[in-house]
């Protein structure tokens, strides 16, 4: 048996891995960190209700369990509740990473992390793996070092960035993009969207597949993952209405020097999958192609 632990159990990401891995009870023995009660809907699993940033019962916790992967889907994502809580972010989104990596020192386990296009400054676009981080945010800044803590370790582990992910699970804290945008074009409601950033956002099924991959794989370094095609946000709302037959004319086009946000965001991210293809054999789809799957499931 495989042993895993999904930090951030609770989560958009963390309830879709358990999902996924569970079908494979016969192979993966899968545990649960988050905060508070279990939100997934599923007792099939083992669900340890802990504050991971207390890092003492945290790593008491994952040495009692001896896990073979832990897949850390925890973090601090609210790029400006970043910035303004700088000790709050750097706690969830570095010093957890700091505590996994003194566990896996101990245990020798893998480490699956989640990261961030917000690394970089968004000059270019479709960035590589290889490509020099500059990020423009706090939320960047975090992420940019948690990953520093892993690349300067010698433990094995795969770093996974991402862009702007959505799905649905059983218990939502907070909506995403593709839900938020559906709801208030079902409610004919005007929403405010700009078109001068541009992303390949992320089927969080998609995601959690490719956490599997990497475990299976013991894929080590670091990999993009989102979909295939950049889009303004402006554009991703328009296929958004597109694809659940939805109004488009309450969708207004805005710039972000209008929005005001207390932290600046990358004007162009996007990745390059190249690496991820040919190492991981994972083609990630375009995001017209994810909603229609998405659509299925919400149907």
């Amino acid at each position: 048996m495989i042993k895993v632990v999904i930090t951030g159990s609770n989560g958009l990401l963390g309830q879709s891995l358990l999902n996924l891995l569970l079908q494979e009870k016969e192979i993966y023995q899968v545990y649960g960190f988050s905060r508070g009660e279990n939100r997934s809907g599923r007792e099939d699993f083992n669900y340890i209700s802990i504050d991971i940033t207390k890092e003492e019962s945290f790593k008491e916790e994952l040495l009692q369990v001896k896990p073979d992967f832990i897949i850390n889907t925890a973090a601090m994502t609210n790029v400006d509740a970043c910035e303004n809580n700088k000790q709050e972010c750097d706690a969830l989104n570095i010093d957890v990473v700091k505590t996994l990596v003194k566990v896996s020192e101990e245990i020798n386990t893998h480490i699956i992390h989640i990261s961030t296009d917000f690394i970089f400054d968004g000059k270019k676009g479709y960035y590589k793996e290889t490509d020099t981080p500059n990020p423009l945010s706090y939320y960047g800044l975090s992420k940019l070092k948690s990953e520093e803590v892993l690349t300067n370790s010698r433990i094995d582990f795969t770093v996974l960035r991402t862009i702007l992910v959505y799905g649905k699970v059983f218990d939502m804290s907070r909506s995403n993009i593709v839900l938020w945008v559906k709801q208030m074009l079902e409610d004919k409601k005007e929403i405010n969207i700009v078109d001068d950033q541009y992303r390949t956002p992320t089927y969080v099924e998609d995601l959690a597949i490719a956490c599997k991959i990497s475990m299976d794989k013991k894929a080590i370094g670091i990999f993009n993952i989102s979909s295939n095609t950049l889009l303004s946000v402006y554009e991703i709302a328009q296929q958004i209405a597109d694809t659940f037959g939805l109004d488009k004319s309450f969708i207004k086009p805005i710039s972000t020097s209008t929005l005001n946000q207390t932290a600046p965001r990358p004007a162009k991210t996007g990745f390059n999958l190249s690496k991820t293809n040919n190492e991981l054999n994972f083609y990630p789809k375009s995001f017209k192609e994810d909603l229609l799957i998405f659509k299925e499931t919400l149907s």
